[in-house]
């Protein structure tokens, strides 16, 4: 006779393991979200004298998840769960909610989590086809949270808007992990059942393969949500059997411009992009996926860019020949989440070719050639600062009219040519980009951040008096920036 289930019927009020239940948030197929607070909080109303200090965890506004164990349900959703109570507590940051508490299925199985103030992306769903600029918006932000989770070793596998939240100050949020795989945990959605895993609209083509392992199969689901945010449908509809599924395999989405018009050459070349079937012919990381949607005018446009209606007949068929025939030799991917993400780093290189002698721009190119060499899938940035007055603008036009922000990208784009030459490197894995600071370092450290640069390789001039005294750029970059910084002396 099998054990009975749980009991997981929660009432405003009740008490369950220090925390007290107040209200019903969501009730859903799988998993019921109940607002709660720690019992402690009640002792901490008012300004009693001698009340312990709250330290930020426990002043966070929480949620308490169960699942549905009624009877009948998906043992998927039941197993997601318990993939969900592994994965949560070992992720950290900004993008994911705080695990605070769990129990096991032995007595009642839930999660407690910080609550996310901000609403999910499913309701720009409705709003659908949105501003470009919201698009782009929405889009740097969740590739930028993917970013950051794959380099923890975690592959989402369910990303779609319901699954995105945005904090107060636009921070995306990824939430439910119940399908999601980890480098470091067992993988039992695997083990336990053979049908691919996720949300029909979003899976990738791999996915639909069960293949769980692979970092870009989130950027996929990326590009499914910007081609739904820009033209108000699904590239792929809503496919209910593995059958559709495995129709993405072969058949291309209508191209977005044809939907909308308005649409930018560039964001569609980066939308088709995302929904290639071979993920290698996708960009590599979230890192790379946002830099290019906040950077435009460094997208390289292929013929996707200009592409008008979909594929012909005989054009699907080769690709569904080809299909079969990979799928037969295909062997299983070996590299994890963050190993991926690892052999597929951002490299920036800050250039001063106003002021850096020959000699040292002779090194500094040599140098960057030594890493991306030992990286076949680096992205390189190089980077320039023009220097601003602090208190007014110095003049970025020199007579008679010749621009020194045009001037030094050119010059950039110079001291590059032999790299990509030397390294047979497609162009469409550089970028140039000239900034306009009064604080140099300051300039390098921030663009590095937001781009999740993860190598620095900058130069530093002879040692001077003056520079001694107040410092130099490369000792505050390599003191400020959060990512390994490698400074070449002249």
């Amino acid at each position: 006779m099998s054990a009975p289930l749980p009991s997981l019927e929660l009432r405003p009020g009740q008490r369950v393991d220090g925390f007290v239940v107040e209200a019903l948030l969501h009730e859903g197929g799988m998993a019921s979200i109940w607002r709660v607070r720690r019992e402690s909080d009640d002792a901490q109303d008012g300004d009693h004298a001698g009340s312990p200090a709250i330290d930020e965890a426990d002043a966070l506004p929480l949620v308490m998840k169960l699942p549905r164990l009624h009877g009948g349900e998906d043992p998927a959703s039941i197993v997601g769960f318990e993939v969900e109570q592994m994965i949560l507590p070992i992720l950290h940051g900004p993008h994911v909610p705080r695990c605070v508490a769990r129990g096991d299925f032995t007595r009642l199985p839930y999660l407690v989590m910080e609550r996310i103030e901000g609403p999910s992306l499913r309701p720009r769903l409705d709003a659908a086809p949105l501003p470009i600029d919201e698009v782009i918006e929405l889009g740097a932000r969740v590739a930028t949270a993917l970013h950051d989770l794959h380099r923890q070793g975690l592959v989402h596998l369910d990303v779609k808007p319901s699954n995105v939240m945005l904090r107060p100050d636009g921070t995306a949020v990824l939430i439910d992990f119940g399908l999601s795989r980890h480098d470091k945990l067992p993988d039992l959605l695997d083990e336990a059942f053979e049908l691919p895993m996720g949300t029909g609209p979003y899976m990738a083509p791999e996915q639909v393969r069960h293949v769980r392992n692979d970092p870009r199969s989130d950027l996929f689901a990326l590009a499914v949500m910007l081609y739904h945010f820009t033209t108000g449908q699904r590239p792929f509809g809503q496919p209910e059997t593995v059958r559709g599924l495995r129709r993405r395999l072969f058949e291309d989405p209508v191209p977005p411009r044809q939907l909308r018009p308005d649409c930018p050459p560039w964001l569609q070349e980066l939308i088709l992009q995302g929904l290639e079937v071979d993920p290698a012919a996708r960009l590599q990381t979230g890192a790379q996926f946002a830099l290019a949607l906040q950077h435009p005018a460094q997208v390289p446009l292929t013929a996707r860019a200009d592409k008008g209606e979909v594929d012909g007949r005989w054009q699907r068929l080769k690709r569904r020949l080809r299909s079969v025939r990979d799928e037969a030799s295909r062997s299983p991917a070996r590299l994890g989440a963050a190993s991926r993400v690892m052999k597929n780093p951002i490299v920036m290189a800050a250039i001063d070719v106003e002021n850096a002698g020959s000699g040292l721009l002779e090194q500094l190119r040599e140098t960057v050639r030594r890493i991306v060499l030992t990286e076949p899938g680096a992205r390189l940035v190089c980077v320039g600062v023009l220097r601003t007055g602090r208190m007014a603008l110095d003049a970025l036009v020199e007579a008679p009219g010749h621009s020194r922000h045009v001037r030094q990208r050119v010059a950039l784009k110079h001291w590059a040519r032999p790299l990509l030459l030397g390294l047979a490197m497609d162009e469409a894995r550089l970028s140039v980009h000239v900034l306009e600071a009064a604080d140099v370092a300051e300039a390098l450290v921030d663009f590095a951040a937001r781009t999740r640069v993860d190598h620095i390789v900058m130069g530093a001039r002879g040692a001077s008096a003056l520079r001694q005294h107040f410092g130099s750029v490369s000792s505050e970059v390599v003191a400020k920036a959060g990512c390994t910084v490698t400074v070449v002396r002249e």
